[in-house]
Formats: C-alpha cells, sequence, structure tokens
C-alpha cells in the first residue's frame, strides 16, 4: 500500500506567533489516518515545531540549497534543516522555477543533498497553461520527471514523494479535473516505472497540487495514481485542511 501524504504549503504566510496558533490547531486533530505535513516558512520552523511535539503531523520547510555551506545569501541547508527537526521539504515548486530561477538542474541539485542528509523530498513538476494548451504535457512532464530525477536510485526514491501541480491551477481558482489529474500521475507512474522499476513505480506517492480542496479532495483523491494532495491556501484554514485529511484519511 502507497502512503497517502496531505501536505500543507504556507507559502509566505504566518508569523511565529501565528504558526504556532495554526500548526497546534492542526495538531489536535484526532482523526488523522494519513501522512500528514506542514511545511512552514524557515522563521516558524522551530514554533511549529513545538506546537506539533507528541503529534501525528510532521515538519517540513519549502526550499534546500544544494550545498553544506558557502557563500549562498538567503539560502539554507540541509544539515540546517535537518537539525531544526526537519522531515520534508519542498524542491522545484512552480513558484520557486517561475520567480526564483529554478532550473530542472538545480532541482535535481537540491533534491540530491536533501537525500543525502536524511530528508524526505517532495518534488514538484508541472505544466503552464500555455503548454497544456499547445498539448505538450506529456512532453513537459516527461523532460520534468527525467532531468529532476537523474542520478537517483531506487532506493532514493524510497523518500521522494511527487507531486503534480498544474501551474495553471496554482492559486487561480482552476482545477483540473479529476481525469485530467489522473491522466498526468498515471504518465509519471509510467514514466517512474521506466527509470527505476515496476516496484519503485507502484510504491512512490504522487500528489495532486493544483487547487485541492475541502471541496474537490474527495473527488481527486478516488483517482488509482492520485496519493495525496499539496495543499495551498487551504492548508492555512484548519477546518478545511481537516476535511482534506479526513479524505486522505479515507483513501
Amino acid at each position: 500500500m502507497r502512503k497517502i501524504v496531505i501536505a500543507g504549503n504556507w507559502k509566505m504566510n504566518k508569523t511565529p506567533a501565528e504558526a504556532r496558533e495554526l500548526a497546534g490547531a492542526i495538531a489536535a486533530n484526532d482523526k488523522i489516518g494519513c501522512e500528514v505535513v506542514i511545511c512552514t516558512p524557515f522563521v516558524d520552523l522551530f514554533a511549529a515545531k513545538e506546537a506539533i511535539a507528541g503529534s501525528k503531523v510532521h515538519l517540513g520547510a519549502q526550499n534546500v540549497h544544494w550545498a553544506e555551506s558557502g557563500a549562498f545569501t538567503g539560502e539554507i541547508s540541509a544539515a540546517m534543516l535537518k537539525e531544526v527537526g526537519v522531515e520534508y521539504v519542498i524542491v522545484g515548486h512552480s513558484e520557486r522555477r517561475q520567480y526564483f530561477g529554478e532550473t530542472d538542474e538545480t532541482v535535481n541539485a537540491r533534491t540530491k543533498a536533501a537525500l543525502a542528509k536524511g530528508l524526505k523530498v517532495i518534488l514538484c513538476v508541472g505544466e503552464s497553461l500555455e503548454q497544456r494548451q499547445k498539448g505538450v504535457t506529456a512532453d513537459v512532464i516527461t523532460s520534468q520527471i527525467r532531468s529532476d530525477l537523474a542520478g537517483l536510485t531506487a532506493q532514493e526514491m524510497k523518500d521522494v514523494v511527487i507531486a503534480y501541480e498544474p501551474v495553471w491551477a496554482i492559486g487561480t481558482g482552476l482545477t483540473a479535473t479529476k481525469e485530467q489529474a489522473q491522466e498526468v500521475c498515471a504518465l509519471i507512474r509510467s514514466l517512474l516505472k521506466d527509470l527505476f522499476g515496476a516496484e519503485t513505480a507502484a510504491d512512490t506517492t504522487i500528489q495532486y497540487g493544483g487547487s485541492m480542496n475541502a471541496g474537490n479532495a474527495a473527488d481527486l483523491l478516488s483517482m488509482p495514481d492520485i496519493d495525496g494532495g499539496l495543499i495551498g491556501g487551504a492548508s492555512l484554514k484548519p477546518a478545511d485542511f481537516a476535511a482534506i485529511i479526513a479524505a486522505g484519511s479515507a483513501k
């Protein structure tokens, strides 16, 4: 059975005091039946860690650098995150690619650095609206998966979650239909089979990350190759996030 992972990406939201309150509210959920992760801003990690202590909620960060240390102003290393108590880290989010110059090469380097320090990676891939309209979604996803996972082993893939996040459905209110999402998630699983073998492909968690919310989570999660969600805005609302967690727990 694949692990169902519901991860909240808080993006650039919440002060440490606000993070403590929100994380505490999420951690108070006594009906969690799947893997739940909150990926907070760096300054919120300590507060969130204290708030979720002893609960079923896991701590995640939103980025990691490929170097162990050095002159990389504004970046953070895997070792730093590990010592704070981080378990998961998001790599290659479309906003990092769009606004901060992330490439498949740097995504691959960051992924390897995180895995080398024992972090679990939520690796994001997805196409833009223009690419979908041109009919090249499969080409884009294939290129990203092959490049972003280049040089990884089947053993390392045990600590990798793939998040399919159609760029056109992030923060826009648009959502892929469950059939559209399933089609791409199935493609990703097929690519993983080619790269790492059938067992790894069958065992890898593939999330949907395009505006999943309390209203559509159960529908999306009913698809055979959708094993969770990378949740943006809805993860900032305890009741909505709890509803998504419930859908994940029921899968």
